[in-house]
């Protein structure tokens, strides 16, 4: 049967005081948090740096920046123009001749449909040299998991996370592999879609949980060696390293609602970004062996109507003097992909496996099945589908 819609409207109506109640909470919270936000820009990055030196443990983040700029915690871009034209000239201006990269990847889950669990990844590239005569690279990349790949039946570890792991592992290693191929260019910028803090394997068992440090730390190290940029970018994040910060600064009631990018946003306009940060936050980055303390971020606000987003990128990028060039860069990519990289966007749309490409991934499967006397059996349905193409 459907959804009965005055069934869910009674029900959020009887609970309304319930939404009400949490709203009114977090809006309390959240201006006293933007009230401290506020202390902290006027006090002056040594104040700040002083009281901050009292504390040995994680602090969520602390100063890498001048804060003389910035006002409510943020530096304005001042950057206006009139019209379209003019953004694209600032972006020619910038970017002509600086080489982008960004790799994604999209997988086929083992299944119901196949007698042994089997699964495909593939990874997609996208280079943009931003010439005036145009062109770019783009390519893919797949692997097919074997049962022995997944490691089916040991330990009852889900099969879907083997596949996400080899899928992160290959996009990682097409990251560091370029990055080796273009060492100390200067006119390179490499982007991960996502975070250098692997904070959400977390909650992994330990064996996991290493795959993905070792995977980032592999990038980490890459990008220091060779002198190649990378940033790292999440276009919707729930981090709270500055929120921890001001926290522990002001003595501010603990809050699992309240996140950077909600509490930065009353602020900052388009173009506009945070002070450069060191990433301080407890957990995950104990692990990270002599990167745990190599990890900046800021916030760069690249749409008029969302959240900012998150901006990570390797401590080194910022001990050589070049972040602001290569935040420059990364608005610029905003810009061409009107509010979001479009180097990420395109590297998406060359990885992702669309609903046909499961059948031919099925169909082959199956004529090499039978061609190599495999006794590999599809379900009835799998095998309708097969036949109808």
């Amino acid at each position: 049967m459907t959804l009965k819609p005055s069934q869910i409207h009674q029900i959020l109506t009887n609970k309304r005081e319930e939404f009400t109640a949490f709203n009114r909470e977090v809006w309390e919270q959240l201006q006293q948090y933007r009230s401290a936000l506020h202390v902290l820009s006027a006090q002056g990055e040594a104040d700040v740096r002083q009281r901050l030196a009292k504390y040995s443990g994680a602090t969520g983040a602390r100063l890498l920046e001048s804060l003389s700029e910035a006002k409510n915690g943020v530096i304005s871009c001042g950057l206006v123009w009139q019209n379209k034209e003019q953004s694209l000239a600032w972006v020619r201006d910038r970017l002509t001749g600086i080489r982008t990269f960004a790799v994604d990847g999209s997988q086929i889950y083992p299944g119901k449909d196949l007698s042994i669990p089997i699964a495909l990844v593939q990874i997609g590239w996208f280079e943009n040299p931003h010439l005036p005569t145009g062109g770019y690279e783009k390519d893919i990349a797949l692997d097919v998991m074997t049962p022995i790949d997944l490691q089916a039946g040991n330990s009852g570890e889900p099969v879907d996370r083997r596949v996400n792991m080899r899928r992160f592992e290959m996009e990682t290693q097409r990251l560091v592999d370029y990055i080796k191929d273009h060492a100390h260019a200067e006119n390179c910028l490499v982007f991960l879609d996502g975070s250098l803090v692997a904070t959400f394997a977390q909650v992994f068992d330990g064996s996991s949980r290493q795959f993905y440090v070792e995977c980032l730390l592999n990038l980490l190290r890459a990008s220091e060696k060779y002198r190649v940029p990378l940033v790292a970018y999440i276009d919707t994040s729930y981090a709270q390293d500055l929120a921890v910060m001001l926290r522990t600064l002001y003595a501010l009631p603990p809050s699992d609602t309240i996140h950077d990018a909600q509490l930065l946003n009353k602020f900052i306009t388009w173009g506009d970004r945070t002070p450069l940060f060191l990433c301080q936050r407890s957990g995950i980055l104990d692990q990270y062996e002599e990167q745990r303390d190599r990890v900046a971020f800021t916030y760069l606000k690249t749409t008029r109507d969302n959240y900012p987003a998150r901006i990570e990128m390797p401590l080194w990028m910022v001990e050589a003097g070049i972040s602001d060039r290569i935040m420059d860069w990364v608005r610029g990519e905003v810009i061409i992909g009107g509010g979001y990289p479009y180097v990420i966007e395109s590297a998406d749309q060359t990885a992702v496996l669309q609903a046909n490409d499961r059948q031919i991934f099925f169909q082959i499967l199956q004529d090499w099945a039978e061609s190599e006397d495999l006794n590999l059996r599809f379900s009835r349905k799998m095998v309708s589908k097969v036949r109808r193409r």
